[in-house]
Formats: C-alpha cells, structure tokens, sequence
C-alpha cells in the first residue's frame, strides 16, 4: 500500500495527531516500512500452523481459591471517626 503525505496529513488529523509539514515526510518513512513489514507478514505460509495464545508453553502454577484473611472490619472501624450499623459515616460532599 503505497500512502502520500495527504494520507499522512488525514490519518493524523483522524488521530488528533499534530503533525508539523518538516515532520510529515518522516512519518510517511516510518508508516510505509510498517505497511511493508505487514506485508512481509502477510506472504508467509502459516497452513497447517495452529494458532496459539502464548509463544511459549507455559503453564501457571494454581493454588486453591480459599480465603486467608479474617474479617476484621470491627477491628478497622475502632479508629474510623463515625460509624452506624457497621456502616462508615462520611461527611456530605454534594449538595
């Protein structure tokens, strides 16, 4: 896909991209080697390639999904400066 400096121009006003005139040619550089690296990508064989989620076979040691903690929310509510109904009391912010 061959971009000019408009597509250039477009794309970063699409993006909300600033992209001074000196600066466009160079970006029009960078944007042209990815489209040509996408391209490259695009001409290799992957039949029969199965896809996969990680480069590497990886597997995630588990633990058992059990609680640790102990409830100590009336201990954490000794120092809070207003409580009613276990519930912490906070001043009104919105009017």
């Amino acid at each position: 896909m061959a971009l000019t400096l408009d597509d250039v121009n477009r794309i970063a006003h699409l993006a909300r991209i600033e992209v001074e005139p000196h600066e466009a040619e160079q970006v029009l550089l960078q944007l042209s080697g990815i489209f040509g690296l996408i391209e490259e990508m695009r001409a290799v064989n992957t039949d029969g390639v199965e896809p996969m989620a990680h480069a590497q076979d990886l597997t995630l040691r588990l633990r058992a999904d059990e609680v640790a903690d102990t409830d100590q929310h009336r201990l954490f509510q000794t120092i809070a400066p207003q409580v009613e109904n276990d519930l912490y009391l906070v001043p009104k912010v919105i009017e």
